[in-house]
């Protein structure tokens, strides 16, 4: 039952968690969110719901995995739960393959427009039509993406048969620190700007008037993804923790240290938006990161740089997220059938060939095949972000809250009777009460 593999450091573990959760879904989600809901309302909102309701569903997952020491199936098997409570698991695991499916797809996209912007090519024509046109072309063609899509499985694949100690743990302490360091250039830089203040007002100063039941939701929804709940990762890389590892503290750090991104992202796009006038560009997900940025770029100096730093700070959080999703699946795979870590990479990345490429060609050549009006591409992202996670971590709580073990939060809380913590009759009432009912109004919100 016990693992012999643990991650090495302090450090490692941190960093690796928190490139577990750090991905696009900080970085241009976020964002977005913000935008659509009213600027500086929604973010207290957001900081709220990970702290109310993010930091005690991950410390759920947190013991669960760690008392568990398997992967998302097998922790809660050797915990004694039934069939019927780890099929939650099996959730997690589906869940987390097919958003790798696409995810790896968006992960080509950063790395052929930090190429582009290295050339100077993306700068050809430094135009609102030229960045939209670029854009589509790209993304709807055939052999571009496909290329940079396998090149992401293959530095995936490279990095998880290395293990978890010289692969996971290590390329964590290298891209966590470089992408924090790049974050903070741009913040740095975006207060300098023209219009920086008018940017920090939107971002800032709360109008509450803006508040609607839609905003609530819309935040909870944006902290359940931005902390990768209901995956399996956080279950997956817990069973990894040592056993001397605090949970509460580990949990805050991760969830402070990924608020962290949003919040610079914030002071880089408003700012940098209101100072160039593009307020009326969409910061909707591709459109912001594939548009409207590089519109702002071409209106600085030193283009190529600011623009091949931002790739590059989009490319690490792209890797450090596909990397924690595809180690899901390799844990499983590893602990289910009993097979060696390199078979088990290879059983995972390797129909990532076809399904990622299928992915792929749905944005262009595929894409008259649809379900319900919906490409493959949309369709898995809808049908594993809106409904499979919401439901993973429905179950989660409802297990963890009602039929785990009899003391299991606290004893994985206390290590074991060698730490004081005072906070598990407040967490338990959560689990048991709070993060049901919210959690399933997101979900129920994702069909209305």
């Amino acid at each position: 039952m016990a693992k012999k593999i643990r991650f090495s450091s302090k450090i490692g573990l941190i960093a690796a968690t928190v490139g577990s959760a750090v991905g696009l879904g900080n970085v241009w989600r976020f964002p977005a969110e913000t935008q659509a809901n009213g600027g500086a309302a929604f973010l207290l909102l957001y900081i709220a719901c990970v702290f109310i309701l993010g930091i005690p569903v991950m410390i759920s997952e947190f013991a669960l995995g760690r008392a568990g020491r398997s992967d998302a199936v097998g922790s809660f098997k050797n915990l004694g739960a039934r069939r019927g409570w780890w099929s939650i698991g099996a959730l997690g695991v589906l869940a987390s393959y097919l958003i790798l499916c696409f995810y790896m797809v968006v992960a080509g996209w950063t790395f052929e427009y930090l190429w582009q912007s290295v050339t100077g090519n993306l700068y050809a024509d430094a135009t609102h039509t030229g960045f939209t046109a670029k854009m589509q072309t790209y993304i709807g063609g055939t052999w571009g993406p496909l290329v940079n899509t396998y090149l992401m499985i293959a530095i995936n694949l490279a990095v998880l048969m290395g293990g978890v100690q010289k692969g996971i743990e290590r390329m964590s302490n290298m891209l966590m620190p470089l992408l924090f360091v790049i974050l903070l250039i741009f913040a740095a830089f975006s207060m300098t700007l023209p219009a920086a203040s008018e940017g920090l007002e939107f971002f800032l100063k709360p109008d509450f008037s803006k508040i609607t039941a839609s905003t609530v939701l819309n935040a909870l929804g944006q902290a359940f993804f931005s902390l990768s709940l209901g995956m399996g990762i956080l279950i997956t890389y817990s069973s990894y923790f040592p056993s001397t590892t605090q949970l509460g503290r580990t949990a805050v750090t991760v969830s402070v240290l990924d608020l962290l991104v949003a919040l610079l992202m914030g002071f880089i796009i408003f700012p940098a938006v209101m100072s160039f006038n593009l307020q009326g560009e969409g910061l909707e997900g591709a459109t912001l990161v594939f548009i409207t940025l590089p519109e702002v770029f071409a209106q600085m100096h030193a283009t190529q740089l600011w623009s091949a730093l931002f790739f590059l700070l989009l490319t690490v959080a792209a890797l450090t997220s596909t990397i924690s999703i595809a180690e899901v699946s390799v844990a499983f795979i590893s602990d289910r059938f009993r097979m060696s870590r390199i078979k088990s990479c290879l059983i995972v990345m390797l129909p990532l060939l076809l399904f990622s490429s299928v992915c792929s060609l749905s944005q262009g050549p595929l894409s008259h095949i649809t379900v319900m009006g919906l490409n493959i591409f949309d369709l898995l992202d809808t049908v594993a972000t809106n409904i499979m996670l919401p439901l993973g971590s429905l179950g989660l709580c409802i297990y963890m809250g009602w039929f785990a073990p009899a003391g299991l939060l606290k004893s994985q809380m206390s290590n074991r009777g060698t730490l004081r913590t005072r906070s598990t009759g407040v967490l338990l009432f959560i689990i048991r009460y709070v993060a049901p009912l919210l959690i399933a109004l997101v979900l129920i919100s994702n069909f209305i």
